[in-house]
């Protein structure tokens, strides 16, 4: 049974002057201890997508619908919210992409990780400081009594998302959801904390939910993935598979983007045009106004998802 289970999964955010959908009939499922990463350009719907599935859109202004919506066998979208504060630290956690703001400024990191180990489980104080600071430790933050003393701004981005890190574990979660966990960090520390998540996620049992724009993390971290645009799921495949031989021509253009990809290339390959706008999307294919095969089919009608013998999928009227 997957830990995870999305089927036609759509957000819609409703302001003033427009109906904004950010997500349009996603589907994907995430097994126990697997590793999925969701890639795509920054607006195709990937963090909207987890943090659906987690509830954590202020609703309104936005509306979350499903076919299915299951973590752990909860059905995520009738759960109260006591249910659903409990799924979330216990089944579910999810480092943010920006860990200065995920974190409240008033309070101390120490103070923050604890109050999380004692809403979810029985701890006096003074275990749940200790858990906290080993925590800390295991993030290979080498002042693990500094830290948990300090407030978030007196950290640097590495320490902060660390510490973010080890919050997330500290109810031991069946799922890790990381939202762009590297995107502010410098090389060095990014190739740290990569590093780190697969440990972690080895040492914890986890499955894990890896969101980036970056296709070099998803080739070192991840099992499968899923491929969204236009706030849909365009492939999904082993990632093996999609890197050897991508079925969907937005993942082939996105391969191609890749520096070094062509040797001798000296010039980038750029997608040309722009996303769609999710408060006008585009009745056919979202990507077919950007696709060197589109066709006059393309532009009318959604492609179905068709999946292989090896269970890829992609949506596409000109698959090969």
């Amino acid at each position: 049974m997957p830990l995870l289970e999305i089927a036609d999964l759509t957000v819609t955010f409703h302001q003033p002057d427009a109906r904004v959908q950010a997500v349009r009939g996603a589907s994907f499922h995430v097994n126990p201890g697997e590793s999925l990463g969701i890639v795509g350009e920054s607006g195709s719907g990937k963090s909207v997508t987890c943090m659906a599935a987690l509830r954590l859109l202020r609703e309104p202004p936005a509306r979350v619908a499903a076919s299915r919506l299951i973590l752990d066998g909860t059905d995520m979208l009738t759960a109260d919210r006591r249910t659903l504060a409990a799924m979330r630290g216990r089944v579910a956690a999810m480092v943010f992409q920006d860990p200065m703001t995920a974190f409240d400024p008033a309070f101390t990191i120490g103070a923050q990780i604890v109050e999380t180990i004692r809403a979810h489980r029985a701890a006096t104080r003074r275990a749940a400081r200790a858990e906290a600071e080993a925590l800390l430790a295991r993030t290979e933050i080498r002042t693990p009594a500094a830290v948990f003393d300090s407030h978030p701004h007196q950290l640097s981005g590495g320490m902060l998302q660390r510490a973010m890190i080890a919050m997330a574990l500290s109810c031991r979660p069946r799922l890790l959801i990381a939202d762009e966990p590297t995107t502010a960090l410098d090389v060095t520390v990014q190739a740290q904390i990569l590093q780190l998540v697969k440990e972690l996620q080895a040492e914890f049992d986890m499955a894990l939910v890896m969101i980036t724009h970056d296709l070099g993390v998803i080739a070192e971290t991840v099992d499968r993935v899923v491929v969204m645009y236009g706030g849909q799921v365009m492939e999904s495949a082993a990632v093996a598979d999609l890197f050897d031989a991508p079925r969907h021509p937005y993942t082939r253009a996105l391969l191609a983007s890749i520096p070094g990809k062509t040797p001798g290339k000296a010039r980038l390959t750029e997608i040309p045009g722009a996303a769609p706008d999710p408060a006008h999307p585009p009745a056919g294919c979202p990507f077919h106004a950007r696709c060197p095969l589109a066709d006059a089919r393309c532009a009318a009608e959604p492609p179905p998802t068709v999946a292989n013998a090896q269970d890829a999928t992609a949506a596409c009227w000109r698959l090969p």
